[in-house]
């Protein structure tokens, strides 16, 4: 494979950070790991030093952006609470309320026509198993779909009432 074509693609799978420096090796690993880890294992994932991973979970967790866990091994993993309220920021600071409000809508209208299609009141009641064999991935698809816009809905409203009050006060 080329130089040229290696840097057009994707990573290699088995090194997905390879061509990023520590800091954001270890940033990746904490954001990709699924439980929490030691520093020992960030730094194998991260290929850099125990001791190196350390120093910039410090870092991070100074931030807010990881969670340290005391305990003997210390273990680390990453701040959902954290990328939520980011994301509910960036929300906030790219539309304007009615856009937020306009969104909040379709996504109401949208939970609502899946709920009219499965004739329950969230994702997680679906019976699977009352679908024949053939339609059961399109199944499991709309119901991602569905908890998922559960999820942007919940965080657009957040960003609409951060915007609704930011303005309100701005006006007092």
């Amino acid at each position: 494979m080329t130089n040229d074509a290696r840097r057009d693609g994707p990573p290699p799978f088995d090194r997905p950070f390879e061509t990023e420096d520590t800091k954001q090796r270890v940033y990746g690993a904490v954001l990709h790991a699924r439980e929490p880890m030691t520093a020992t294992e960030i730094a194998k994932r991260a290929d850099c030093s125990a001791e190196s991973a350390r120093t910039h979970l410090s870092f991070y967790a100074d931030l807010g952006i990881i969670i340290r866990h005391e305990g003997r091994p210390v273990r680390y993993e990453r701040n959902d609470d954290y990328f939520e309220w980011r994301r509910v920021n960036e929300l906030a600071q790219e539309n304007t309320v009615d856009e937020l409000q306009a969104r909040v809508s379709e996504l109401t209208d949208r939970i609502a026509e899946y709920r009219d299609d499965y004739g329950v009141d969230s994702p997680s009641e679906v019976n699977v198993l009352e679908f024949d064999a053939e339609g059961v991935d399109e199944v499991y698809t709309e119901l991602g779909d569905w908890a998922t816009v559960i999820e942007e809905r919940r965080l657009h409203e957040r960003a609409r009432r951060k915007v609704a009050g930011s303005t309100a006060s701005s006006h007092s």
